[in-house]
């Protein structure tokens, strides 16, 4: 699990849209340039999410592609591979954010990267499983954006659960260490997936949060990259936590 940088606020041009209520008091720039700005992030993850469900069916339901992972020397490596370009991918992509095309050819090698992981995480899960952490996934998604929209419009700030997700990701990272280590059983897992599911679920509140308020108008690939990774890993939580649960 991992999370790009925040980068700060730079200002830059998109194209003007409809919409001329304020998304949150005391707002000072125009309306329909931030809800011109939403609707192309949400364009982009929409984009992203159906790569990443393409790929995955790929590898879930192609049984050779799964298979050559898992029994081949070259599939092993290349699995690693696959494991590491994201991280490798948000360091470029960390400078040439703003350079087009360049910055959506990274993005697209950053997505379907880590959909092969998503996929492969998926391949030998029951298809039960599967389709209840996608539910629930969605579900939580959607309320937990409409819910962040309506909380700003009254008021509301989340950019104090910064510095908690902050440490809570650490924590669980040190959790997933021992478990890799010393493996501490079925329950550990259910443990495991149920913080991570609550850990994302606030993160999609934050970056929710910062699309609305804070992310400037040419961050539009950072914002879109931190809500795929919030759902991708929201998603692997409770595919964890049901697993664990099922098995």
């Amino acid at each position: 699990m991992f999370r790009p940088p925040y980068n700060g606020g730079k200002t830059g041009d998109v194209e003007a849209g409809a919409g001329s209520r304020p998304l949150y008091p005391m707002m000072l720039e125009p309306p329909e340039l931030r809800w011109a700005f939403i609707r192309k992030i949400y364009s982009i993850l929409t984009a992203q999410l159906l790569i990443t469900v393409a790929v995955s069916a790929v590898v879930v339901f192609v049984h050779p592609v799964s298979h050559f992972f898992v029994a081949t020397t070259g599939g092993l490596v290349l699995y690693i591979v696959l494991i590491i370009t994201p991280f490798i991918t948000l360091c470029p992509l960390y400078f040439c954010y703003q350079r087009h095309p360049i910055n959506y050819l990274l993005l697209t090698v950053f997505t379907v990267s880590l959909s092969f992981a998503v996929g492969l995480s998926c391949a030998f899960t029951k298809g039960k499983v599967i389709l209840e952490a996608a539910i629930l996934t969605a579900a939580v998604v959607v309320s937990l954006t409409l819910y962040t929209f309506w909380a700003a419009r009254r008021g509301h700030d989340f950019n104090f659960l910064g510095p908690f997700l902050f440490a809570s990701i650490f924590v669980l990272m040190i959790f997933a260490l021992i478990q890799i280590f010393f493996p501490l059983g079925r329950l550990s897992l259910m443990i495991y997936g149920g913080l991570a599911a609550i850990i994302f679920s606030g993160y999609i509140i934050y970056d929710t949060d910062n699309l609305i308020k804070r992310y400037s108008y040419d961050e539009y690939i950072w914002a879109a990259v931190s809500l795929y990774l919030d759902i991708v890993n929201l998603f692997l939580a409770l595919l964890t936590l049901f697993r664990a649960a099922d098995s």
